[in-house]
């Protein structure tokens, strides 16, 4: 008789893989449908996980979505803060910040769903704090490049630089909404130099008349 194969072996994750695996798998099942008729069965399906063993890396469902906001929030700063400190200049760093966001969003076309859906949610639960926190830290990330590139002089000095910090953000939110409009997120990065571009007109630093 032929010798009997042992069972496959299962491969072993540790709970942080776990986790790892089921915010990521979160991040993209809300590029496929609502955030908010995710249920935790489809979540765990799509990990490969029963809603017990699910529960066991995360004690209920509102920790769940605060882990996957708290992701969301260290990749989006992470990424898009580390480009713009790239350069010295502040306009440059200001487009490469947001080409960098354009580019975050539409490798994870589930995001703007995730972090509109929390806001959207009544009370201040744990996950919509950390989404409105990072929002805030941006919006300072933009101003502060705003008031460096007055002093480097690249920037008009007579910009409202926490409306322009506002009209920064907008552009790329409304970007968001014209990619959700037309089913395709990806295609933004084609649009977005061209955006920045309208933006930055408005701070650009006019050189003095040689005439005058």
């Amino acid at each position: 008789m032929p010798d009997k194969q042992p069972p496959p072996k299962r491969d072993y994750q540790s709970t942080e893989q776990r986790q790892s695996s089921t915010i990521e798998a979160v991040v993209h099942l809300c590029g496929e449908q609502d955030p908010s008729t995710l249920t935790t069965a489809r979540i765990a399906d799509e990990v490969g996980l029963s809603q017990g063993a699910l529960f066991k890396h995360f004690p209920n469902k509102n920790s769940l979505w605060e882990s996957v906001a708290g992701w969301v929030a260290e990749q989006l700063t992470q990424r898009v803060f580390s480009v713009a400190d790239q350069h010295e200049r502040a306009d440059q760093a200001l487009e490469a910040m947001f080409l960098a966001h354009i580019g975050f969003i539409a490798s994870h076309p589930g995001i703007p769903r995730l972090m509109l859906g929390q806001l959207q949610k009544p009370g201040n639960h744990r996950a919509k704090r950390i989404i409105r926190q990072t929002l805030a830290t941006y919006r300072q990330k933009v101003v502060s490049l705003l008031n460096l590139g007055i002093e480097q002089q690249c920037i008009t000095p007579t910009i409202d630089t926490e409306a322009a910090a506002v009209l920064y953000l907008g552009a790329i939110q409304g970007l968001v909404v014209q990619g959700m409009v037309g089913g395709d997120v990806r295609d933004l990065e084609q649009v977005a130099p061209r955006i920045f571009r309208l933006f930055s007109a408005s701070f650009q630093e006019i050189p003095d008349d040689p005439k005058k």
